[in-house]
């Protein structure tokens, strides 16, 4: 976005999409993403999916403790 010297709201209203929902995508929080969304965000900023997305590996919760206590 900054390359391309668009605002946050700018590209939510060209691409059709919220600035609240863009903004979570934006930090990474976002879980999922519709193909559709993908395709107009790179259309928009004129570049390819692995521009903007990263793989990270999930961490999971620690399990929890086994037994909890005894006699």
């Amino acid at each position: 976005m900054a390359k391309r010297k668009i605002s946050l709201n700018e590209l939510s209203e060209k691409v059709a999409i919220t600035p609240a929902n863009l903004s979570i995508l934006k930090t990474g929080k976002a879980k999922a993403i519709r193909f559709s969304t993908l395709e107009s965000l790179c259309e928009e900023l004129n570049c390819q999916p692995g521009d903007i997305l990263e793989w990270q590996e999930e961490t999971s919760p620690l399990p929890p403790p086994e037994g909890g206590g005894g006699a």
